[in-house]
């Protein structure tokens, strides 16, 4: 809420102390004339000093609040209320005032956990977190202006923790959002409590042990080498499979055609054999035949 207006009162205030020194310090000692020569220097000097020190509580009974923030005014230790943005009064020396920024603000928190199987992880998170005009007034009083440290930090420490706790090495890298969704919700409902809006935490870092992480990488080679080898007896085994299915195919069809042979089909592929002898016969007995038996030339007989 905003402020009254400022009362006149103060002005007035002001006016009678100026005018009172002046009465006292230069007033009085002119009508003396020929009065103390110090009291009217010391008058002179102290009368530009009063106006500064005047000025000065003017501008100090202010207090600006700018746009995004809220301010808790006190009293000699007492809240008196709330204020949103603009300019608004207080009494100088009496009143203080505590400014809160309600845009949403930004905590770097970084933690050591570890993992459900033993291993150390190191994380670096970001809780994107602000707070409500309407709760300044019961945070102030409940939390104090260092809640961040005091409530936020603490908070996200234990529940990150405690979620990994809950997800083994290699679960936290295949399974990241799923582990950030959960310290999500409970982060966010447990700051709720607290009147403290959480609007976002990201895991921007996750680191873990050189050791493990070169385990990780032996297993990952491991694997690919595994699956390498499964597509290799998987290639072999259709290969057999084709291999085994041409030679069926290769022995059903000699069985058929033993099968189509008969000693009439014998008898015609002779038949056809010679037919095919004599056509390509050019008409000339061979000179011997046999075991080297010469055939009787009828020319050279002649």
């Amino acid at each position: 809420m905003y402020n009254l207006p400022m009362d006149n009162s103060f002005f007035e205030d002001l006016n009678e102390i100026i005018n009172e020194f002046k009465k006292q310090f230069g007033i009085e000692s002119k009508k003396q004339g020929g009065g103390n020569m110090e009291k009217d220097i010391m008058g002179k000097l102290l009368l530009p000093a009063v106006l500064v020190v005047a000025v000065m509580l003017a501008f100090s009974a202010f207090f600006i609040v700018p746009p995004g923030e809220v301010a808790i005014k006190t009293r000699l230790g007492a809240i008196v209320d709330s204020y949103g943005e603009g300019m608004h009064f207080k009494l100088p020396f009496l009143e203080g005032v505590t400014k809160f920024s309600i845009q949403i603000q930004r905590a770097n928190i970084k933690t050591q956990a570890f993992s459900k199987d033993l291993q150390t992880m190191n994380a670096h998170l970001v809780v994107n977190h602000r707070i409500e005009q309407g709760t300044a007034v019961s945070i102030f009083r409940n939390l104090g202006p260092n809640y961040v440290e005091n409530i936020v930090d603490p908070a996200v420490q234990e529940v990150f923790k405690a979620i990994a706790a809950r997800y083994s090495a290699e679960r936290v890298i295949s399974e990241r959002n799923e582990l950030v969704m959960e310290i999500n919700k409970e982060v966010k409902e447990r700051l709720t409590t607290k009147q403290i809006v959480v609007t976002d935490i990201s895991v921007v870092d996750l680191d873990f042990t050189d050791q493990f992480l070169k385990a990780v990488e032996d297993k990952q080679v491991a694997d690919q080498q595994a699956q390498m080898a499964g597509k290799l007896v998987e290639k072999a085994k259709r290969d057999a499979e084709q291999q085994i299915a041409k030679s069926r195919g290769e022995a059903e069809a000699l069985r058929m055609q033993r099968e189509q042979v008969t000693p009439a089909l014998i008898e015609l592929r002779k038949v056809d054999a010679q037919l095919k002898a004599i056509e390509k016969w050019n008409g000339v007995l061979p000179g011997y035949v046999g075991a080297g038996v010469p055939f009787i030339s009828i020319e050279k007989g002649k």
